[in-house]
């Protein structure tokens, strides 16, 4: 049975995911200016420029705490809701904050991807509860 804890963590999984990514594209802007002789020094300059970018390493660490949330959630959640439903939440919150940074979100097409978003996780979730209580 889907408990409303089960729902919540799935939300906070979506919120961290969904609303760091437009920070951690933010956190990587001036990444192409690094230059090295090779492939190798290449990846290293990159990784350093990334893990020494305050405006990249909090998102990042804020991201994982979310696969953190998400992995600790699998184990009581069933996957044909935790996956959907983590999922597409993800992208409306990450449309969201990115509208709140000020990226163009789309216009009206993306509103109504949006609503049809957010009907279908709760059918997701309303069909995942009547479920769980006709079958106990």
């Amino acid at each position: 049975m889907v408990s409303f804890t089960e729902v919540l963590c799935l939300l906070l999984v979506a919120v961290l995911w969904g609303g760091t990514n437009p920070f951690l594209k933010k956190g990587t802007e001036g990444i192409e200016e690094v230059k090295k002789g090779n492939a190798l020094l290449q990846f290293l300059g990159e990784v350093k420029f990334l893990f020494l970018n305050v405006k990249y390493l909090v998102p990042f660490l804020l991201n994982q705490s979310g696969s953190l949330v998400y992995y600790l959630t699998l184990a009581t959640t069933d996957l044909s809701l935790a996956v959907p439903v983590t999922n597409s939440l993800t992208f409306l919150f990450t449309l969201l904050t990115g509208r709140l940074l000020g990226e163009d979100i789309g216009g009206k097409r993306a509103v109504l991807g949006m609503f049809l978003t957010m009907l279908g996780v709760t059918l997701c979730i309303i069909s995942s509860v009547g479920e769980n209580n006709s079958s106990g």
